[in-house]
């Protein structure tokens, strides 16, 4: 059964478990800036299309392809050609 694209879309929230491979802090609550608008936004808000194989992380402003996130064969890839800027505030 073929799941259309509405079905597949989630928040930026629902990546927490891949990204937090790659991530040791909670990733989600990061800033990134989009390379496309530059509109500034959490992680968490991010518009997420979720794959078999990972994650396809897009603004929330401009639709532009943010982040992709993948797992294929034991191996972790992220993408973030679509950030301009990551911002995680860190506790001392």
């Amino acid at each position: 059964m073929t799941r259309t694209v509405d079905e597949r879309r989630l928040d930026g929230n629902a990546a927490a478990g891949i990204l937090g491979a790659l991530f040791a802090l909670d990733v989600t609550r990061a800033t990134v800036t989009c390379a496309g608008c530059e509109q500034p936004s959490p992680v968490g808000e991010l518009v997420l299309y979720s794959v078999e194989m990972g994650a396809v992380l897009r603004c929330p402003g401009c639709s532009h392809l943010m982040i992709c996130a993948t797992e294929l064969r034991g191996v972790l890839r992220l993408d973030m050609q679509g950030v301009k800027i990551l911002r995680i505030a860190v506790e001392a």
